[in-house]
């Protein structure tokens, strides 16, 4: 892991994805050429798992897919050794009332990296997506009430980190992004820094997310959250949550600068 005091390692695309999950565009050896093409040392693959998640399109893997997922990944990083490392991980959605059996599905495979994140809340009839631009998404979550959905994440997500094997915290402030009623308050900040006290325990990095350029001109988490964990100790990892080939390593020459 790159110590908190150095420069952010860009040469490394931490969290890339591809049309295996069912929202993203290209092949994965698609994103390996783009991954050479931008000069980069290592991407890493970090496919989509959830549990038992009520919601009407599936925008990650079944259970079933994740064995040809990772033959694939070996694949690939036979045939391009020497010119750029593949990593093959797995980005876990938490399902506050599944981590038992989310555990057991991270055991039947080897990771290359295990990132955790927080997609889909239960509202007692089916799921809402916290991190989504749907207007019939937006619309639910300002119904149940911004706070309440701001609330139930942060618990969710500490309620994970304290079993959930991860080794890095993905796209942290990144909850309720479309919804134009929500901003982060000082409260939230304030959760913000458990989860980094807690992360900074167990050694779990953080990622330095590049997609939120794209939407506010900084990345998720914002700049705030990272110094605070840089003065914590905690490590950040830089990753562009690529869903097309194309957005490979974007905006990574922005963070150096950024966080020096």
């Amino acid at each position: 892991m790159i110590s908190p005091s150095a420069a952010i390692d860009i040469s490394v695309d931490n969290h890339v994805h591809s049309r295996l999950c069912h929202h993203a565009m290209g092949e994965m050896e698609e994103y390996v050429l783009a991954g050479l093409g931008a000069g980069l040392k290592k991407i890493i693959f970090l496919e989509h798992f959830e549990i038992e998640i009520k919601y009407f399109e599936s925008t990650w893997l079944r259970e079933d897919e994740f064995a040809g997922y990772h033959r694939e990944g070996c694949r690939l990083s036979e045939k391009y050794q020497g010119k750029i490392e593949i990593g093959t991980g797995v980005e876990v959605g938490v399902n506050p009332d599944r981590l038992p059996e989310t555990i057991d599905f991270l055991i039947k495979f080897k990771w290359d990296r295990i990132g955790l994140s927080y997609h889909y809340l239960d509202t007692g009839d089916g799921h809402v997506n916290m991190v989504s631009r749907r207007p019939e998404n937006i619309a639910l979550m300002e119904k149940i009430g911004v706070e309440k959905v701001a609330a139930a994440y942060f618990t969710g997500l500490q309620k994970a980190l304290a079993i959930i094997p991860a080794d890095v915290v993905c796209h942290l402030d990144a909850v309720l992004r479309h919804c134009p009623s929500f901003s982060f308050s000082q409260e939230h900040f304030e959760k913000v820094h458990e989860i980094l006290m807690v992360m900074g325990a167990k050694d779990i990095a953080l990622e330095v997310n590049t997609s939120g350029f794209v939407l506010r001109n900084e990345p998720f988490p914002a700049v705030r959250i990272l110094k605070q964990a840089q003065k914590m100790g905690v490590g950040l990892l830089a990753g562009s949550d690529a869903h097309r080939p194309e957005d490979v390593g974007r905006y990574f020459d922005r963070l150096p600068l950024l966080l020096d």
